[in-house]
C-alpha cells in the first residue's frame, strides 16, 4: 500500500520510518540539526510549497533516507495510513 502525501506524491508504507509534526519536533536542536543536514545532503523533498505541517522520514531502495515535507497534518496522514482505501 501507498501513502498519498499530496501533489501526486506517493510513498510505500514499508518505506515509512516515521511521520512527524514540524511544530513540535523543530523545537529541539537535534531535530533541527537533522533536518538541516538532510537538506544540505539533498535528501529533502518538498511535496507542496504551502505552509508545511509535517515531515515524513522514509528509507528508500538505495538505503538512503529521504525527508518529505508536506502541508498535511500528522493526524491526516495517520488517518490515511489506517484507512488507505478511503
Amino acid at each position: 500500500m501507498y501513502l498519498h502525501l499530496g501533489e501526486e506524491k506517493l510513498i510505500a508504507f514499508e518505506n515509512i520510518i516515521g511521520i512527524f509534526d514540524l511544530d513540535t519536533t523543530t523545537v529541539s536542536k537535534p531535530s533541527r540539526d537533522f533536518l538541516k543536514k538532510a537538506e544540505l545532503g539533498g535528501r529533502v523533498v518538498n511535496v507542496s510549497y504551502e505552509l508545511p505541517k509535517s515531515f515524513i522520514l522514509s528509507a528508500e531502495k538505495n538505503k538512503e533516507s529521504k525527508v518529505y515535507i508536506a502541508q498535511l497534518s500528522t493526524s491526516t496522514l495517520l488517518k490515511r495510513v489506517k484507512n488507505p482505501l478511503k
